[in-house]
């Protein structure tokens, strides 16, 4: 029997350990990934959703209009890429937060039997009042 509470605590606090980091770095990079925060960061104020930026041939006029074009896709883009970019970053930062209560969690987890047996011993009762 002890070497049953021994290779479970150890199985626990060591390759089971290792699992839920690895779950938890997998589920990290996949919001990373998913919200593409390095490749928003870099594409920042390029032209939003515009297939054709290119350089525009005619009249003053058709030019200024398609320069402004561009520049007003340009906001476009950098408003709806700065909102995914904090959205996702909020994000990271609450996974973050669970991550660390899982861990928190995981690594207290096989204490609680003996928290209870103490309790017990010690003779408290709960009062549900």
């Amino acid at each position: 029997m002890d070497m049953v509470i021994v290779w479970a605590l150890s199985w626990w606090y060591g390759a089971g350990l290792a699992v839920q980091f690895a779950k938890l770095r997998t589920r990290l990079e996949n919001s990373y990934d998913y919200f593409s925060i390095g490749l928003l960061m870099s594409t920042l104020f390029a032209p939003f959703r515009q297939i054709s930026a290119g350089k525009v041939n005619g009249p003053l006029a058709v030019q200024l209009r398609a320069f402004f074009d561009r520049q007003l896709s340009r906001v476009i883009g950098a408003i709806v890429r700065l909102t995914l970019i904090v959205v996702g970053i909020m994000w990271l930062t609450i996974q973050i937060v669970l991550s660390i209560f899982i861990l928190v969690v995981w690594l207290i987890t096989p204490l609680l039997p003996f928290v209870g047996f103490v309790i017990t011993l010690s003779g408290w009762v709960p009062s549900w009042r």
